[in-house]
Formats: C-alpha cells, sequence, structure tokens
C-alpha cells in the first residue's frame, strides 16, 4: 500500500477542516450570512447544520455501546482486580495533577500579561449558569439505580461503574462466563468496525461543522477580546506542547514527537464537535491502534478521562479569572488565585457529565473568590471557538495519560507507538466488505433458519 493512500484520511480531515475554515471566513466577510438570507438558512444553518449535526449524533451513538464492551473486554482481559485498582488510582492522580499544573500556568501566564486592565467597559450581560450538583451528590450518583436509564442518558461515570461490576462479576464466574466474554469481545470489535465506518465520513462533516462555526464567528469578535484571546490560546498550546510532553517523557520515556504526529487526527475531530464525549470512539480507536495501547488499559482512561480531565476548561479558567478581575479592578492576591486552582480541580470532579460544565465550572469559581458572575458575559460570545480549541487540549491530556499508564502496566507495545504506520486507517479499508466473509456469514445464518 502506498504512503499516499496510508495518509488519506489524515490529509482530507486536514483539507475539510482548511476548507472548512476559507469558505466559512469567505460567508463570513462578505455578509453573506446575514439573518434570513439564503446562504445563511439554507448553507450555514442547513446543509452544514444538518451534515455536523447528523455526525456529531453518529459519534455520540458509538459512545455508550463502545464504552460499555470495551471495559468489560478490559477488565476481563486484566484478569487482576489489584491491577484494576492501580489503572484507576494512577489515572486519577495524573489527571488531577495535569488539570492542577494547566490552571496554575494559566494563572502565570494571565497575570504576567496584565490582561484587561485599563479596559473601562462593563458587561450588561448576564449569565447564569446551571447550578452544579455537589461533590457529595456526584459520588452518590457514580453508583446507578438505573444502569439502562445511565445509559440511555449518556451519564458516563455510571456506565464506567456498572461495566466494571460486571466485568470482575465475569471474573467471579470463572468458566461458565466464556460465553458472555467471548460475545462482548465480538460486539467491541463490530462497534471498533462501526468507528471505522464513521470515520470513513469525517472529511466531509468537519468541512461543514468548521465552515459553520467561522460563518457564524467570524473575526470580530476575536479583535475585541484580542488580549484575552491571545493569552489563553497561548497557555493551551504551552500547556500541550510543553506541559503534557514533559509527562509524557518523564512518566513513560516515549517519543513527544511521534505522540503529536499521530494524535492529530484526535485533535480535529475534538476542535470540530467540541466535545470530550462525542471524540471517545476515535481517541479510543487511536490510542489502542495507533499507540498499541491494551484495551485493559485504554477502555478505562479514555472514557474516565473524557468524564473528568479538564485540562483546556481549566487553563479557560484561570485566563477568564485574571482577564475579569483586572477588568472589575479586583485583586485576588495569592490566596484568591490557589482557591481558583483548588476550585478547578474539585469542579473537574465535581461537575463531571453536566452540559456547558466550561461555563458552569467558571461560575462556581468567580462566586467562590467574589467576581462578578455577570462578568462571564464579556467572554461569552468567544467562548464557542475557546471550547473547541480546550476541547482538543483535553483529549490530548487523556491519550497521555493512558500511554504513561499504559507504559508503567506494561500494557504498551512500543513496537506500535513508534510505528509511524501503525493503525493508519484508510477510507477504502474503512467500508470494505470482505466477499467471502460476506457468503460464509450469510450461509451460517441461512443453515440456522433451515433448523
Amino acid at each position: 500500500m502506498s504512503e499516499e493512500k496510508k495518509m488519506s484520511l489524515t490529509v482530507k480531515v486536514l483539507l475539510g477542516m482548511v476548507l472548512g475554515i476559507i469558505v466559512g471566513l469567505v460567508i463570513n466577510l462578505t455578509g453573506m450570512n446575514s439573518p434570513g438570507g439564503f446562504i445563511d438558512t439554507y448553507i450555514v444553518n442547513g446543509l452544514f447544520h444538518v451534515i455536523g449535526k447528523m455526525f456529531v449524533n453518529a459519534l455520540k451513538m458509538l459512545v455508550v455501546p463502545l464504552v460499555f464492551f470495551s471495559l468489560i473486554c478490559g477488565v476481563c482481559g486484566i484478569g487482576d482486580i489489584r491491577m484494576l485498582g492501580r489503572v484507576g488510582g494512577k489515572s486519577f492522580a495524573l489527571y488531577m495533577m495535569t488539570t492542577a499544573i494547566a490552571i496554575a500556568t494559566a494563572i502565570l501566564i494571565a497575570a504576567s500579561f496584565g490582561i484587561g486592565k485599563g479596559m473601562d467597559q462593563v458587561s450588561d450581560s448576564a449569565f447564569s449558569g446551571k447550578e452544579s450538583p455537589p461533590l457529595t451528590q456526584v459520588l452518590i450518583d457514580i453508583i446507578p439505580t438505573n444502569p439502562i436509564n445511565a445509559m440511555a442518558n449518556g451519564d458516563m461515570l455510571p456506565i464506567i461503574f456498572f461495566a466494571i461490576l460486571v466485568g470482575i462479576s465475569m471474573l467471579l464466574v470463572g468458566t461458565k462466563a466464556r460465553g458472555f466474554v467471548e460475545g462482548a469481545e465480538v460486539a467491541n470489535e463490530i462497534m471498533m468496525k462501526m468507528v471505522n465506518i464513521v470515520m470513513s465520513v469525517a472529511p466531509y462533516a468537519v468541512f461543514a461543522l468548521i465552515a459553520k462555526a467561522v460563518a457564524t464567528l467570524g473575526l470580530g469578535l476575536l479583535a475585541s477580546l484580542a488580549g484575552y484571546v491571545s493569552v489563553l490560546v497561548g497557555a493551551l498550546m504551552i500547556h500541550l506542547f510543553v506541559t503534557l510532553m514533559i509527562v509524557l517523557k518523564v512518566f513513560s520515556g516515549l517519543n513527544p514527537a511521534m505522540f503529536l504526529k499521530k494524535i492529530r487526527n484526535v485533535q480535529v475531530f475534538a476542535f470540530s464537535t467540541a466535545s470530550s464525549n462525542a471524540t471517545i470512539p476515535v481517541t479510543m480507536r487511536t490510542v489502542t491502534e495507533r499507540f498499541g495501547v491494551n484495551n485493559s488499559v485504554a477502555s478505562f482512561t479514555v472514557p474516565f478521562g473524557a468524564t473528568i480531565n479538564m485540562d483546556g476548561t481549566a487553563i479557560m479558567q484561570g485566563v477568564a479569572t485574571v482577564f475579569i478581575a483586572n477588568v472589575y479592578g479586583v485583586e485576588l492576591g495569592v490566596a484568591g488565585y490557589l482557591t481558583v486552582i483548588l476550585m478547578s480541580v474539585l469542579a473537574s470532579i465535581g461537575t463531571a457529565g453536566v452540559p456547558g460544565v466550561g461555563l458552569i465550572m467558571l461560575s462556581m469559581v468567580f462566586t467562590q473568590v467574589g467576581l462578578p458572575v455577570e462578568g462571564i458575559g464579556l467572554v461569552l460570545g468567544v467562548d464557542r471557538l475557546m471550547d473547541m480549541i480546550r476541547t482538543a487540549v483535553n483529549v490530548s491530556g487523556d491519550a497521555t495519560v493512558s500511554c504513561v499508564v499504559a507504559k508503567s502496566e506494561g500494557k504498551l507495545d512500543t513496537a506500535v507507538y513508534n510505528d509511524p504506520d501503525a493503525g493508519m486507517l484508510d477510507t477504502d479499508e474503512a467500508i470494505h466488505i470482505d466477499s467471502a466473509a460476506e457468503a460464509e456469514l450469510a450461509r451460517a445464518v441461512q443453515s440456522t433458519h433451515d433448523k
């Protein structure tokens, strides 16, 4: 297979993103996105919106069954409950550590640049965040009263708990559960194949998502909040390319350059969807097939990270807190900044699974340190675009921790990790149907019916 063919999906996805930005800017700058116009109604909020939402829904459709079956296979594959505890402990510690480092770095950078100082305008926009459940209630809700309801609602922590419990129970049953284990493995393989099918249409969906976002947002908002946006993006990039890569190298010894090369597809998907949960299928496939992380580790670290790992969101909170404090002339001091760091780390657990989590967490932090919550209105306009960028950082953190934990447990295939072509997906391969296998399956079904 030629190199060009191997790289076809990556090239197409990146091309779709670039073309989406160009088309979106043309629509925005030429005024073709005026409300009620043909382009705005039938193209931006019509065709682009429909294609983008269908793709995001397709990804979300895969999340629950993929996580459920993958976790069951992972637990059974480990075969050692104590190792499961170590994987969970290491993952939690690393996610909390990177979140704390992320917000501390963001505060330091934002304070150094003094963003927001001298602004004599205040926002008339009022923001009312949804009330976040207390940490105690989140801990209680980890155990689902109705697992089916948790799956229907997409509540990740209860799903993770139930799947792990099912896997452990299957280990305790022993050989009697072999048929169930084999069925779960087949189901998991089917779900991964479905991920490949959905990814085969990704370039067109990414184009639609990016074009709609850029056509709607444009460059005006970015220009009006240039200081805030520049510092926030800079802090996110420092965390991605410096902090996470240092963590990867120090704790695992793996090559950061190879990691950054292979993670690009996941970042593009996260940027397009602005949802860590929706990106789980793509992250899972990349971590296992491109990085060589054993499914027994990835099945836990990836969905767990998508739920509680909020490095990008923590960075946004740090930068936004400094920005709004300077705008309103509020001196937070060292104690205030330490409170922001602590609140952000705790909130990354306490607000897991709540929609609009970034702004909810920010309103909690503002209230705690005495900043006016309506100040969020100043940054609300650019939050959608910033959310896309910080989600890409979040999923990069999920993949980093997955590699570190897997390496520490001897569950990472370094040959796969160091092979730049390992796990490369071609769009033709994703939807290729083996005619021989198809005929064999048809005969098996017919023989069952004949009986």
